[in-house]
């Protein structure tokens, strides 16, 4: 008897222990419905298009523009390139007041095109370079010009053998991201060599090393290009998959790099291998089809026939192909659709639809509270993942996590720690980012009435998930709890700011 009454006391105290040391778990209602368009996703305008199309401000999220180096570029000494930012810092500031974010493109050579009111340029030339001035003065500088390549006008082309341009490229690339690559108002990076940077000369003689740079000088840019960027993907054209041009196609190193890409002739009445040629969907291939998991694809609908900007956006397809089915099949965040107003398909609801149809989309599929921490679980009902860092985020408490590369149709469990939670409070989750503009929020939808089963992902009082973005708790980290899908214990992933993956 002794011995039970003894069993009983030690069983009644480890139930105390229990009952004091893990909070209670309870699910919260939560009803969401999307009613803005998601940043960083969809139709794309030109800055002026943007500003003329009142109407469409909210039914985009991103402007394009190509760049200049020797807008920005004002010199060099010593190996050091000296630069004036603010007009480039002017355009920024601009499609942020719309509330947008920019998708930018430092270009070289660009057919028929005349540089203006830009000192450190050639300036009044038809087809000039955007190579900066002060390399004109040096006379081992030698550019080369074609008469109208492809019926497109007269354009200059950058001498690549010049070491010092090789050595230029590289540097303002690194000074570039070194200053931009976290900045909230740019989405992605665009970049590349030859006419509107995307990897061709057509319709001028290829001279790799003169006229286009060689295929080892790419190998070095594309690989320096990989290690600068952290916060911004960037991106390269599909035409780069022309062995002719470039060393990428079946270069298994060139290929593992994170670079996405962009299709500047989306939707074409070729475009695919069903429609005839193909040879759009054959340069995606050779890129990797898979690439989109973890680097955004992009690109620009085509110009081939006015129709095609015109009437992309129409719901019964254009060749036999819809925005949709094409945007899904290649898994599209999203397409530069400048001339869609000048057609009858761009309405605002139709843009706002077809925005809202690209990239990424999240849905809150639980959400679990106690008194110290939160679990929500998100799912991903877009078509691509989102490709920058954001949070789910809880009494302004971030998880450790990033929803960065959730796949579409995958969810998984984000724990917040480091709250504190009333017993009838339900604090509704917010999706937030740096990469984000001031005040943004990712928006998602939800349909939680509170009934639902607790989901796993709560810690216990006294403990917190140590991580980025989290308020830290020095107290018992040791000892603190977080638990995984199958029930284990599982401390030390917790504390790396795992998130609990739902395997289906």
């Amino acid at each position: 008897m002794k011995n039970l009454a003894l069993a009983c006391t030690a069983a009644s105290a480890l139930a105390i222990l229990a009952t004091s040391s893990f909070a209670a778990d309870r699910s919260v209602a939560l009803s969401k419905s999307i009613e803005s368009l998601e940043p960083m996703k969809g139709i794309v305008f030109w800055p002026d298009q943007a500003k003329d199309q009142k109407d469409l401000q909210k039914a985009i999220s991103l402007e394009f523009s190509y760049c200049l180096p020797c807008a920005v570029v004002t010199g060099e000494r010593g190996g050091k390139i000296s630069y004036d930012w603010s007009s480039f810092e002017k355009m920024l500031d601009d499609i942020k007041s719309r509330g947008h974010q920019a998708i930018v493109r430092f270009r070289i050579e660009y057919p028929g095109e005349t540089i203006k009111n830009a000192p450190n340029c050639t300036e009044n030339v038809k087809g000039a370079t955007a190579v900066p001035n002060y390399f004109m003065t040096n006379s081992n500088y030698m550019e080369t010009f074609s008469e109208d390549p492809g019926g497109d006008g007269p354009t200059y082309y950058a001498d690549w053998s010049s070491t010092a341009l090789q050595y230029f490229y590289k540097q303002f690339y690194a000074d570039f991201a070194a200053k931009y690559d976290k900045d909230p108002r740019i989405a992605f990076v665009q970049a590349g060599f030859g006419h509107w940077a995307e990897y061709h000369i057509y319709g001028t003689k290829l001279q790799l090393g003169t006229n286009f740079p060689t295929k080892d000088y790419q190998t070095e840019f594309l690989t320096h290009l990989d290690t600068l960027f952290k916060e911004t993907p960037w991106s390269i054209s599909i035409d780069a998959a022309d062995k002719a041009y470039t060393p990428i196609a079946g270069n298994k190193t060139l290929l593992a790099l994170g670079f996405g890409v962009f299709d500047d002739s989306f939707m074409h009445e070729k475009h695919d291998i069903s429609q005839g040629e193909g040879d759009n969907e054959k340069n995606w291939i050779a890129l990797d089809t898979t690439r989109w998991k973890t680097s955004p694809a992009g690109g620009e609908i085509s110009y081939y026939e006015d129709k095609d900007q015109h009437e992309f956006l129409n719901p019964a397809g254009l060749y036999g192909v819809t925005w949709e089915k094409a945007a899904e099949k290649y898994h599209m965040t999203y397409v530069i659709g400048n001339d869609a107003p000048e057609g009858k398909y761009a309405t605002k609801s139709r843009v706002y639809e077809a925005s809202s149809y690209a990239g990424y989309k999240f849905q809150i599929t639980g959400y679990t509270v106690n008194k110290v921490s939160a679990a929500v679980r998100v799912k991903n009902i877009g078509i691509a993942p989102l490709y920058h860092n954001a949070y789910v985020t809880v009494k302004g408490v971030r998880s450790s996590a990033s929803l960065k590369g959730l796949l579409p149709g995958k969810e998984a469990t984000f724990t917040v720690s480091g709250i504190e939670i009333g017993d009838k409070e339900s604090p509704e989750p917010t999706i937030t980012g740096d990469k984000l503009l001031e005040g943004a929020t990712i928006p998602y939808k939800a349909s939680l009435d509170g009934s639902e089963k607790p989901i796993e992902g709560t810690v216990e009082e006294g403990t917190t998930v140590i991580g980025k973005g989290r308020i830290s708790d020095t107290r018992n980290i040791s000892t603190h709890r977080a638990i995984d899908l199958k029930g284990r214990n599982a401390p030390s992933k917790a504390a790396r700011g795992a998130y609990y993956p739902v395997v289906k």
